[in-house]
């Protein structure tokens, strides 16, 4: 990455005077100052079109060296601050050039937005009520019709009469994602968006392009018609779809995640997401655990999750030697607390039971091969790589993996043991030869800290709140660490920094990491 600083300039903004850094626009100058010069067409992660002109602004002084005005106004997507660089984007001018665009691109837009999905978020709505209020000229009937409700791909539709014609869509499938599904074909008041002949937009990346549409001309499949979007709570999270660890916000209403989308992060994921993550909240939160479980008399019997974790306490305490077998789905806080819960009952061996690579291949933009989030924390924490059974401890205790699944010889190992401990939030083939199954919150539901591939510490919130009886993780190893006389966490900060710290970044003293240390590691 290239680190080396730019240059440093001075601009004026509506009257507000800042530096910035050389190569700077006009409008990322005005959102550094605070404010907002309106745009459509420009996205600061795709390349400048200049072509919907709504970011027009007054230059009345173009430089130190040269500070004369401009005689016309300019489009501020597609001019660079210059040192000494003094613009208006307030004056009557500049907004009576914005109101004929708006005027434009309202001319032939459906009056759709009691059933647009866009409805909160549409920038039309927005700068109109700031710039436009004028009245049409044009009557309803006469506007020019095109296609509504089109299946473009096989979670995105397209209304061709909402479209401003901002090619936000385009550049995306053309500079990102390299596919190339969308073309803008005809002239003047017929120029449409339009699928390439042959083609359907299903990408990896396809769900983007509603991120970006900035009107309700693309909508997903998915969320369409679900909710209005001032009903929905948001919440900042790390996907745990794969190793990349893209950073998202978590749109939910009553319980219920709704929608995934990208949050801005230049150094891990940019402004952009994969599908995949959007869709991770079907699969995490189906096959749900909504209680806990302990064997008695040969079967289950539901139970409160104080007294699982009692009962799994006490038979690990009998069982001498623990073994940890964690899924990298766990948290670094989950895995910290399952070695210090190893290290108090006789060091067993720390495995991360996932594999590495799958059948989903780096695609070299942020598709993972590895399908879990936190590789890196576990393997920070002492856990290693293996898929020997461990066949030394009296008892194992397997944290969100399922071992026995698709593996010969789990079973018969996990039948011969004092004891065994299943820690997680979905249904399992391992779960059954269990004598305690501890539900656990899945991470949406809990705040949780993840190590990406490039070594980043990252943390999660929850999103919603997890079912009634269903503890978080961390609450459940807690537990289990303070019943077998450990440190009794209840505070997620303290043992998030207390976890942090064992990873060998800056934090608190290294006091509960001493005894992970002096365990015995697999080899």
């Amino acid at each position: 990455m290239n680190t080396e600083r730019k240059p440093m300039l001075t601009v004026t903004v509506n009257e507000a005077t800042l530096e910035v850094p050389q190569g700077t626009n006009v409008v990322e100058a005005a959102e550094m100052a605070g404010q907002e010069i309106p745009h459509y067409c420009y996205h600061p992660g795709l390349s400048v079109a200049g072509n919907c002109r709504m970011c027009l602004v007054e230059v009345k002084a173009l430089s130190f060296k040269q500070p004369n005005p401009l005689p016309k106004l300019q489009i501020g997507c597609n001019t660079l601050v210059q040192d000494g660089m003094v613009v208006d984007s307030r004056g009557e001018d500049v907004r009576e050039a914005v109101r004929g665009v708006l005027e434009l691109l309202l001319v032939n837009h459906p009056l759709d937005c009691p059933v647009c999905d866009q409805a909160g978020e549409c920038k039309l709505q927005e700068y109109y009520m700031d710039y436009g209020r004028h009245k049409s000229l044009v009557a309803a009937h006469d506007k020019t019709s095109k296609l509504k409700a089109l299946e473009v791909g096989p979670d995105i539709m397209l209304d061709q009469e909402r479209c401003i014609l901002c090619t936000r869509c385009v550049r995306f499938l053309d500079e990102i994602a390299s596919t190339h599904e969308l073309a803008i074909i005809e002239r003047g008041d017929h120029s449409r968006v339009e699928l390439v002949p042959g083609s359907a937009v299903d990408n990896d990346y396809a769900g983007n392009i509603v991120d970006i549409c900035p009107v309700g001309a693309l909508t997903s499949r998915d969320f369409r018609f679900r909710s209005r979007v001032w009903f929905l709570a948001s919440s900042d999270a790390v996907c745990t779809g794969c190793s990349t660890g893209c950073n998202v916000r978590v749109d939910s209403r009553d319980g219920s995640v709704y929608r995934i989308k990208p949050r801005y992060n230049p150094e891990v994921n940019g402004h952009w997401m994969c599908d995949h993550g959007r869709r991770l909240h079907g699969e995490v939160l189906g096959r749900r655990l909504d209680h806990s479980m302990v064997r008695r008399d040969g079967a289950f019997v539901a139970v409160e999750p104080e007294t699982a974790v009692a009962e799994a306490v006490a038979g690990i305490s009998r069982a001498g030697k623990v073994a940890i077998v964690a899924s990298a789905e766990a948290s670094v806080e989950e895995g910290f607390l399952a070695a210090a819960i190893s290290s108090r009952v006789g060091g067993g061996r720390l495995i991360v039971d996932s594999p590495a690579v799958s059948d989903v291949a780096d695609d070299g933009v942020l598709v993972s091969t590895d399908r879990f989030p936190n590789r890196a924390g576990l393997l920070g924490l002492g856990f290693v790589e293996s898929e020997e059974i461990p066949r030394d401890a009296g008892a194992i205790l397997v944290l969100r993996a399922d071992p026995v699944l698709g593996r010969e010889g789990w079973a018969a190992v996990l039948e011969e043991m004092t004891s065994v401990v299943a820690v997680m939030s979905r249904d399992s083939e391992t779960a059954a030869f269990a004598d305690q199954v501890l539900a656990a919150g899945s991470h949406f539901e809990a705040e949780a800290s993840f190590v990406n591939r490039q070594g980043r510490l990252q943390l999660s919130h929850a999103s919603i709140a997890a079912p009634a009886g269903v503890l978080p993780g961390w609450r459940v190893l807690a537990g289990l660490l303070a019943g077998l006389g450990g440190t009794d966490y209840r505070d997620f900060s303290e043992l998030s920094a207390r976890a942090a710290a064992c990873l060998g970044s800056q934090g608190p003293p290294r006091v509960e990491c001493e005894a992970l240390e002096n365990s015995p590691k697999a080899i």
